[in-house]
């Protein structure tokens, strides 16, 4: 199999993560795939209409993309456990990643938008990027008592790769203050050693 992949992107960490914990990174070549939203990548363009990673192929030829589809379908062929079959377990889990990676999805625009010079930010999109991220910190510090006590699963992986970019790209916001229970999940999360492989590099 072949993964598009970038050693900065927060939803390819999510796939790595789950390789590393299947134990199948092996069955996996890793192409680095730059992608941009000035530059779209035209290379990729054949294997993913969206041009957007990650974006797995398969032996076949078939290209899985969505991080979501392409953490399940890694997880089913290595019956790694990462997506539970109990239907509540399961649930949970979801809820969990779509929650994961909603949050990444408004950092990724949170992110783009204070790139910009001063004068073209928008105010009110800055005010409505931090009332989410307010927000989900705040649903995420109630419920890090259950995190704490949930087998390691895709939920859980969207999660912790969601604060670690927080970590990565928003240096400046001091998301633990006012979270300690979330803040010490986390901690736990970021320890684990398929976590602690999958860092975020910046080497060009």
């Amino acid at each position: 199999m072949k993964l598009h992949w970038s050693p900065r992107s927060p939803f390819v960490r999510k796939v790595m993560i789950v390789l590393y914990e299947a134990g199948i990174e092996d069955r996996v070549t890793l192409v680095r795939t730059p992608v941009a939203m000035d530059k779209p990548n035209l290379d990729l363009v054949r294997d993913n209409p969206l041009i957007k990673l990650p974006t797995l192929v398969l032996d076949d030829g078939t290209a899985v993309y969505d991080s979501r589809v392409i953490c399940a379908w890694l997880d089913g062929i290595a019956g790694s456990g990462l997506l539970p079959s109990e239907p509540k377990a399961r649930l949970v889990a979801e809820r969990r990643q779509a929650l994961g990676d909603g949050f990444l999805d408004a950092l990724l625009l949170f992110r783009q938008e204070r790139n910009k010079p001063a004068e073209r930010q928008t105010a009110a999109w800055l005010d409505v990027f931090a009332l989410k991220t307010d927000a989900v910190l705040a649903a995420l510090e109630a419920e890090a008592p259950a995190l704490q006590a949930s087998g390691f699963d895709l939920g859980l992986i969207a999660i912790g790769c969601a604060l670690s970019y927080m970590d990565y790209r928003f240096p400046d916001i001091p998301w633990r203050d006012g979270h300690p229970a979330l803040a010490a999940w986390h901690q736990r999360f970021s320890a684990r050693p398929s976590v602690m492989r999958s860092q975020p590099d910046d080497t060009p």
